[in-house]
């Protein structure tokens, strides 16, 4: 009899610990769980907010969790096979680290991949970060600019329509040389639209500019999102001819809806 006794408490006390080490992982499991508030949204707000946010470039907003979660399995597929953020560097090959980098570390697409993976939840409400200011699409980056030149007609891109590519050449009314400090293209209308733009300068006629060399020195700035202004080192300036002209050479692309687009 005394050791039956012995037999039952020995297996009710195997059973009581194989069920408190059970319960000891679950608790642990679920505290090491990654959620989008605590850890996938401060990834996004870094890399990926500045393009998917209302009013701006990206094909869908993903600042908040109701935002983010219908698009769970396409994240992480692109972020896996590092297409997004677009950020075409060779990270094993000269230089590797860059200003403003927006690419994800290993880690962060492994957070992310670990994320859709245990079901996407949302987590505590408190740890969502607070949303970043972003600055206005329209704004200077160099400050007000002494000259402004703008395509004289906006551009209207169709709902749905191939790809375009197009050249308008603007003259700014240059009278005398000038010298540029500093040089930004940017959208005034049609973000979303607007895929990039680049600026060239069109030699005056008669200055004899015309070799490869000529032409490749002629680039101005370059327009994408996140791309913005480039301004010259203190004691530097780029030469602008009198009687120079400004190619607009545009991407535009339809999203849609129909929508104007003009650069400056």
């Amino acid at each position: 009899m005394k050791r039956h006794a012995r037999v039952r408490f020995v297996s009710a006390a195997a059973v009581l610990f194989a069920f408190s080490v059970a319960r000891a992982d679950a608790q642990s499991a679920g505290s090491s769980s990654v959620t989008f508030t605590k850890d996938v949204a401060p990834i996004l707000q870094k890399s990926c907010v500045v393009c998917h946010r209302l009013g701006s470039i990206g094909p869908m907003a993903l600042t908040s969790y109701e935002e983010a979660r219908p698009w769970a399995r396409a994240i992480r597929q692109k972020v896996s096979a590092r297409e997004m953020p677009p950020w075409y560097i060779d990270r094993r090959v000269g230089i590797t680290k860059f200003k403003d980098d927006p690419s994800l570390t290993d880690r962060e697409i492994e957070t992310i991949v670990r994320w859709v993976d245990t079901g996407a939840p949302k987590g505590n409400p408190g740890d969502m970060p607070a949303t970043p200011d972003f600055a206005d699409l329209g704004l200077w980056h160099i400050g007000k600019p002494d000259m402004v030149v703008t395509i004289p007609k906006d551009v209207v891109v169709s709902a749905a329509a191939p790809d375009q590519w197009r050249d308008f050449v603007v003259d700014p009314g240059l009278t005398e040389d000038r010298w540029l400090m500093a040089v930004e293209t940017k959208p005034t209308k049609g973000w979303r639209v607007v895929h990039h733009a680049v600026t060239t300068l069109v030699a005056p006629e008669g200055s004899g500019l015309t070799t490869t060399a000529d032409l490749r020195s002629a680039l101005l700035n370059e327009y994408a999102l996140g791309k913005n202004a480039d301004v010259f080192p203190d004691g530097s300036a780029r030469l602008i001819k009198a009687g120079s002209k400004i190619n607009f050479n545009l991407h535009l692309h339809s999203i849609g809806e129909e929508l104007p687009a003009n650069v400056e």
